[in-house]
């Protein structure tokens, strides 16, 4: 799968249809979840408390919302900069002003092993967690084959199940094809899938564990021809959310074979002044302007003699007087309007962005964009008043401006000792991937480096797999994502 990549900004978007929220009707704006989140009980999340004023500490995001220079955008979704023209988001109906106030939720403590037991049965998962390192772990015995649960001990708890149905581990097997690699799954089974009302009841179970039974469903997508998707958006503070999923996937047989999301609800942190949907949509198409000319621009021919590139006459005496000043030389990508989106709803909700190191959930507006020649998507655009936004950090010059990939699944080779990890990236980079080893896990992470800095490249995001080498075998250690600190499935 690959999809256009925003290098300018970062815009969160899904391409799939908004089928809960608010959505303008008879003229009017609807508004949902009208009262927001409680007031601050704790420090904010930038990590300090509010001050004796009751003013909240600058929010700074390092990725998403108004005013941070993030990178990228979902690979595979629609780019809601519209390339160099960029977009313009049209409200089709009255927008909704929403609260003044709300919270940013973050998370808090750590994750018990009773929790973690409580997912596993609800899973399907027999066997009590051991905890190595900051990872709660629950794995098959003997030759490797079964269920896997491994949870982040850290809240929010990010988990991943997945069902290994390889054969035996490292060199305890004859070399040949009878023999998979470690993490290497059998073909699939086939089967057809089971309906959306079957799949949605499969995991309505799990979700009341994780305390998601009141979050919004979606079980259209089907994988591999025969394995249901169901994706769940919690409700959390009386509001919806993006970016806090819960994915499941269930097979022919109706039980889940993997899974990810997080176990703990984050808790309310400080209030923030937000802003209404009016004024939201406003700050999303400041944003959506386009990044001008890609590639080669300009007139196709130099100006005529005695005329400058603006189209003036620049000539002794003030020109000719024949025919006047020549029309300026203007590229197809700057005569050519911005992409036009109309904006059919409007629901105001929590976002999930990056803030002070930690993943929180930030107060912001939730638009659903429906194009006329695609599926609708949601676009978000954080709500917090500009002025509590402090300026995300420059990047120094030995950090560079590359975005952060992070480690979607792994597989080890045969005798263990070599990882090959698979991430999203860009056509334009080179990466390379290197790997920190302990007794307990294995930290991978991934540097990236543009091909040609000076060199205007096309934003497209692809697959990439690279192969690192480790100084031991992987065993049962846990593989971890240096950038995001979680675990890795291993596919």
């Amino acid at each position: 799968m690959s999809g256009t990549e925003n290098v300018r900004r970062r815009r969160n978007v899904i391409a799939a249809s908004v089928a809960a929220g608010v959505l303008f009707a008879g003229g009017g704006g609807v508004y949902l979840a009208a009262t927001a989140s409680g007031e601050a009980k704790s420090a904010g999340a930038g990590g300090a408390a509010a001050d004796a004023a009751g003013s909240p500490p600058p929010l700074r995001l390092e990725s998403g919302g108004s005013g941070d220079g993030g990178a990228g955008i979902a690979p595979g979704e629609p780019d809601p900069g519209g390339g160099p023209q960029g977009t313009v988001y049209t409200a089709k109906g009255p927008l909704p002003q929403g609260p003044s106030s709300a919270a940013v939720h973050r998370p808090e403590g750590l994750v018990t092993s009773a929790e973690v037991t409580r997912l596993a049965e609800a899973l399907g998962i027999s066997g009590s967690p051991v905890l190595e390192g900051q990872v709660w772990t629950i794995r098959p015995e003997k030759d490797g084959s079964g269920p896997r649960l491994d949870v982040a001990r850290k809240a929010p708890g990010n988990w991943t199940y997945s069902w290994y149905d390889g054969g035996p581990v490292g060199d305890s097997c004859l070399k040949g094809k009878a023999c998979p690699p470690p993490g290497e799954a059998k073909p699939s089974r086939g089967g057809s899938p089971v309906s959306e009302a079957a799949a949605r009841a499969a995991a309505a179970p799990i979700l009341k564990v994780l305390g998601q039974d009141d979050a919004k469903v979606t079980a259209s997508q089907v994988m591999d021809g025969s394995v249901r998707v169901v994706n769940a958006d919690p409700v959390i503070g009386g509001l919806p959310t993006y970016g806090w999923s819960t994915g499941l996937h269930i097979g022919p047989d109706g039980r889940p074979v993997a899974g990810s999301g997080m176990l703990e609800e984050p808790a309310a942190g400080a209030t923030y002044p937000v802003i209404g949907a009016a004024k939201a949509l406003a700050e999303l198409n400041e944003e959506s302007k386009g990044t001008g000319p890609v590639g080669i621009g300009g007139c196709a021919t130099d100006p005529p003699a005695g005329v400058d590139g603006n189209g003036k006459d620049d000539s002794a005496g003030g020109g000719s007087g024949k025919g006047g000043p020549a029309a300026p030389c203007q590229s197809i990508a700057e005569v050519a309007p911005p992409t036009e989106v109309p904006v059919t709803g409007a629901v105001f909700g929590l976002a999930a962005k990056d803030v002070a190191g930690e993943r929180v959930l930030v107060p912001a507006w939730l638009f659903t964009a429906d194009p006329v020649d695609a599926s609708p998507y949601t676009v978000v655009e954080t709500a917090v008043a500009p002025e509590f936004l402090a300026p995300p950090v420059k990047p120094s010059p030995e950090q560079g401006t590359a975005p952060v990939r992070q480690v979607e699944s792994y597989r080890p080779d045969e005798g263990g000792r070599k990882l090959t990890v698979t991430f999203w990236g860009g056509v334009c980079s080179t990466y390379t991937v290197t790997a920190q080893e302990t007794p307990e896990a294995v930290t991978v992470r991934i540097t990236e480096s543009p091909a040609d800095p000076d060199r205007v490249c096309v934003a497209m995001a692809v697959e990439v797999s690279k192969t690192v080498a480790l100084k031991d075998p992987v065993g049962s250690r846990t593989v971890v994502d240096a950038a995001s600190g979680q675990p890795v499935p291993r596919r």
